[in-house]
């Protein structure tokens, strides 16, 4: 960032104690109804217009869309404790994962994540790597078909179902395979309904309506297969006296060093849940769109493929050489620079507060766009272009902490971005190897909300053999 442009974004903090910007009068109605319909779009557009933080009505409650580092710093990492996940887009989310970590808060919460933190150290999750790769080469032995037939596949679902079977198996110990068709077709029903039910009021779910009675039947299937897969996992043998590798094992196991608790069957429940979403969706997406990205700029997939020849020369990466492939991780990192598959992080103001200047009123949510943050001109020059060569580390180190935050940050910090990260590399670097993936001529791609940023529709895309 230049000193230009540095001084040019300090000049728009606002003096203390004032109203933030936003549309009022006219523009207000129309303001909402574009950022319900499209919230990209929309929150790219306010940003511009009013600023770094801007104000906006939602029927009984004032929002505050905040788009500067320290601003999402403040809200993250320095003043957290005055502000709660206690936002409304999260009751649909709660009627699915309860209270896993994803939406439970305050002194439960840290419990939680207390007890789970040691099954995602990095020295725990440095056995998974083979795991990963030997799913990732019986996808491709089965795309095979695919390549001889010269029919497309559609690389989104493809990425959906890897990284089920890996989740199933990384932290489950289960195999998911006969279960993947049925969970992906659950969590597309979830996907479909979640932005629709966090953008415009609707009854109860408890309200047996056509559309809650089918979103009831999703919530049934995805609750018997968590629970199918607690109890097939109390059949397995466990020795407590072993470094117990699976995730499920460690939940089942865990203490609370101080509280000495462990977690009871409606919690685990909650938070197999929630890793089954989290850790399969965010994974997929991210794999996704990077094949698409790789399609599209040519001169970065040669760059992928002379990383991949000198460092790998031929053989499958391993978690040992992940460091060494520097570029493969820059790659994902600009992938999820463009497409974060959050969206938005959402808060609640326990009390009144400053942000850059402007107040936030107690009971106010606080909105964190990571796509409108990883756009701003301020931090990223052409935001627009894919260049993995923005996280080259001298690039890096003139770019504030929360520029880029695609997994969060502060204490809530997603809990498992190693794994996600780790998984990514390796899927990457093992399928690259292999073959180049072309989308298929004249098919328009773009981004939809849902759950996650996703590909609105099919990815189809043909393999082309590496020689």
């Amino acid at each position: 960032m230049s000193e230009r442009t540095t001084a040019a974004f300090k000049a728009t903090r606002s003096p203390r104690g004032a109203t933030a910007p936003g549309p009022h009068g006219f523009d207000l109605p129309g303001s909402i109804h574009d950022f319900r319909h499209d919230p990209l779009r929309s929150a790219s557009a306010m940003t511009q217009r009013y600023g770094d933080v801007v104000r906006l009505h939602f029927l009984f409650w004032d929002s505050y869309l905040v788009n500067y580092p320290d601003g999402v710093k403040h809200v993250l990492q320095e003043n957290q404790q005055n502000y709660s996940k206690d936002i409304y887009m999260l009751r649909f989310l709660k009627t699915l994962v309860g209270q896993g970590l994803l939406t439970n808060d305050g002194a439960s919460w840290l419990h939680q994540r207390r007890l789970m933190q040691p099954a995602f150290h990095r020295k725990r999750l440095a056995f998974l790597g083979t795991l990963m790769t030997d799913n990732t080469v019986a996808m491709l032995e089965r795309w095979q078909h695919f390549v001889e037939g010269d029919q497309p596949l559609d690389i989104a679902d493809e990425m959906t179902r890897l990284a089920l079977h890996i989740v199933g198996q990384a932290l489950f110990h289960i195999d998911l395979s006969v279960e993947a068709d049925s969970i992906s077709q659950a969590f597309t029903a979830f996907r479909t309904q979640f932005l629709e039910y966090i953008s415009v009021p609707h009854l109860p779910l408890g309200v047996p309506t056509p559309r809650n009675r089918r979103m009831q039947t999703v919530y049934r299937t995805l609750d018997g297969v968590v629970r199918d897969i607690i109890k097939q996992h109390r059949t397995l043998p466990i020795d407590t006296g072993s470094d117990v590798k699976d995730v499920l094992s460690m939940l089942l196991l865990a203490r609370d060093e101080e509280t000495e608790q462990s977690m009871n069957d409606q919690q685990v429940r909650d938070e197999v849940m929630t890793l089954l979403l989290a850790g399969h969706e965010t994974t997929a997406t991210t794999l996704a769109w990077t094949w698409y990205f790789l399609s599209q700029y040519p001169e970065v997939e040669r760059c992928l493929h002379t990383e991949l020849e000198r460092v790998l020369g031929g053989h499958l990466p391993t978690v040992e050489r992940l460091p060494e492939l520097h570029y493969t991780h820059m790659i994902l990192e600009e992938v999820l620079r463009l497409y974060p598959p959050t969206f938005g992080l959402g808060r609640k103001a326990i009390a009144d507060d400053e942000i850059g200047g402007y107040v936030i009123p107690a009971k106010s949510m606080v909105l964190l766009c990571p796509y409108t943050m990883h756009r701003h001109p301020a931090f990223w020059e052409h935001p627009e272009v894919f260049d993995p060569e923005r996280f080259a580390p001298e690039h890096e180190a003139s770019r504030p902490r929360y520029a880029y935050f695609p997994f969060g940050g502060g204490p809530r910090l997603c809990i498992g971005n190693a794994f996600a990260f780790m998984e990514m590399q390796l899927v990457l670097a093992t399928v690259a190897q292999r073959y180049q993936l072309r989308l298929v001529p004249g098919y328009a791609v773009e981004p939809k909300l849902s759950f996650t940023l996703r590909p609105r529709s099919e990815l189809p895309m043909m393999l082309l053999e590496r020689v």
